[in-house]
């Protein structure tokens, strides 16, 4: 329906050469929501507002649901990316960050709501979609059998690239990745750090412009896990856009400068990590239990200094609480504790971090399995 105001007002404001984000704020000043606004954008201006995308994102979702018969993997979700940077989904197996990467990626269809990647509707455009953007997947897509460099030339050669062009993009990339000294020798051969790497590259044969990444580190080494975060952040310097989805908080934190976190299908929270730190507030209390099952005898003798729920972990022995009391608890913790013969191995007062937003959020932390 072209008569839609908010269609017509983008017309005119671009028309007068306003910038996207002053219509963005004005349509919201004026009592639109931004979902109303994502709706109109998607179904009128597939290529973004003036043939960009509004306020600097290159990838919009509004409304999307994805149902397996009854059940639904998403439930009616809606966000945006901004161009340029690492931005995460965040939340345990079952959260539903796979299907919507999938969903943008052109691998499931939705079925209900619209999104957009680099201004190509995902359904519609889909085939020009897959030629602006990278995926690299939970399994490693990489052929055992032929070397790092074959696979690499294998893969630019179904992107249509010549002999002589696949064979210079694969040595680019082997020495990219730190992947020249086994570039002829088998992938079966490889570790799995350098597998993942390999992966990567291949992701990479056409120099997306939005690169998604589900749960690339997974299964990796400490090392190896580093190694890779150098790596994204090398690609986003150069002009990349990366939405990554893991399980690990640490992970969103070091990378990321915005983050969605979902649970069973929603969008329960977002921010940068230092706003959804602060929805924690003030500290928390770490307590370290000697024997691990004390842990949920512990509780009841912190719950009085703490401004939220404790919650025990008697796998790690672990107990935490936010706490605005400062340093202060702590000797009576500990004395605490020692009158109810529960013994420590350490004690602290620290910041929030990402764990405790989403076992606020949640009540659970991001290893359950669901």
């Amino acid at each position: 329906m072209t008569d839609h105001p908010v269609h017509n007002y983008i017309q005119e404001a671009h028309r007068q050469g306003l910038p996207n984000e002053e219509i963005i704020q004005s349509l919201l000043n004026a009592g639109w929501q931004m979902h109303q606004i994502l709706e109109v954008v998607l179904e009128h201006f597939p290529r973004g507002v003036g043939g960009g995308v509004p306020g600097g994102d290159i990838i919009y979702v509004s409304g999307v649901s994805k149902h397996y018969g009854k059940v639904p993997a998403l439930d009616n979700v809606s966000l945006s990316v901004k161009r340029g940077q690492v931005t995460a989904l965040l939340g345990p197996n079952g959260a539903g960050k796979t299907t919507l990467v999938r969903i943008l990626t052109t691998l499931l269809v939705p079925t209900s709501g619209a999104a957009t990647v680099a201004g190509f509707n995902v359904v519609r455009d889909a085939q020009k979609l897959r030629s602006v953007i990278g995926l690299a997947g939970q399994s490693v897509a990489i052929d055992e059998i032929l070397s790092g460099r074959e696979n690499l030339e294998m893969v630019a050669r179904l992107y249509h690239l010549t002999k002589q062009q696949a064979k210079i993009r694969a040595a680019e990339l082997l020495r990219q990745f730190d992947l020249e000294d086994a570039a002829d020798r088998p992938a079966k051969t490889y570790s799995g750090g350098m597998r993942r790497r390999l992966d990567l590259a291949a992701s990479l044969i056409m120099r997306p412009q939005v690169l998604f990444l589900d749960e690339p580190t997974t299964g990796l080494d400490p090392r190896s896990r580093f190694s890779m975060w150098n790596i994204i952040r090398d690609l986003v310097e150069g002009g990349t856009t990366v939405l990554l989805t893991t399980q690990y908080l640490e992970e969103a934190d070091q990378l990321a400068k915005y983050i969605f976190v979902m649970d069973h299908g929603h969008i329960i929270a977002q921010g940068s990590p230092d706003e959804l730190k602060r929805q924690v507030g003030g500290d928390v209390l770490e307590l370290h239990m000697q024997n691990h099952a004390d842990a949920a005898k512990a509780i009841e003798v912190i719950r009085q200094y703490g401004d939220g729920d404790p919650h025990a972990n008697t796998d790690t022995g672990i107990v935490t609480m936010p706490t605005g009391k400062g340093a202060g608890i702590l000797v009576e913790v500990v004395r605490g504790l020692d009158a109810k013969q529960l013994k420590l191995s350490d004690v602290m007062l620290r910041r929030p971090s990402l764990d405790d937003v989403f076992m606020k959020l949640t009540g659970h932390d991001t290893a359950i399995k669901e």
